[in-house]
């Protein structure tokens, strides 16, 4: 039996409860598989309590992870790209994921090279905000690639 305000031991099972019930708190077990098997007199509740309040902090520090999508078609003209990259660049600033894909509708599948170049040429160009996670892959009717922001420079 372990605890605060108890002395270390190994007492018969009536005893530590007698002992837990004098301090005003539960007996707990702690390890069952262990011989002999070790509890602890403390308040249950108040135990409960506190890892549902440590649980829900860190559950608040952790950060969500968004992700930000940019379409192209196989032949998307100059000033289009330009404009879509310019958001690719806000979204990855800003610490969002990006999932740039190219769509390819009826027929234009054949241009499957020339979407395979566009993510290629947008990802070079996006080196400096972020890198590739996943390189150009053809799924179905697109083609995907995924670009994570990189850390941003503390001030």
């Amino acid at each position: 039996m372990v605890g605060d305000n108890v002395e270390i031991g190994i007492y018969p099972l009536q005893k530590a409860l007698e002992i837990a019930k004098s301090l005003d708190t539960d007996l707990v077990e702690i390890s069952p598989k262990a011989n002999p098997p070790v509890c602890k007199a403390l308040d249950y509740k108040k135990f409960l309590y506190d890892q549902k309040k440590r649980e829900k902090y860190l559950k608040a520090k952790t950060q969500k992870v968004v992700v930000k999508e940019i379409r192209f078609g196989p032949q998307t003209d100059i000033h289009d790209y330009e404009f879509k990259k310019k958001h690719a660049i806000k979204f990855l600033e800003d610490g969002a994921k990006l999932k740039a894909f190219v769509f390819f509708k009826g027929r234009s599948i054949i241009f499957k090279e020339q979407g395979q170049i566009l993510l290629l040429k947008l990802a070079q160009e996006l080196e400096e905000y972020g890198k590739v996670e996943q390189l150009p892959v053809l799924e179905g009717k697109k083609m995907i690639m995924f670009v994570s922001p990189k850390k941003a420079k503390k001030k």
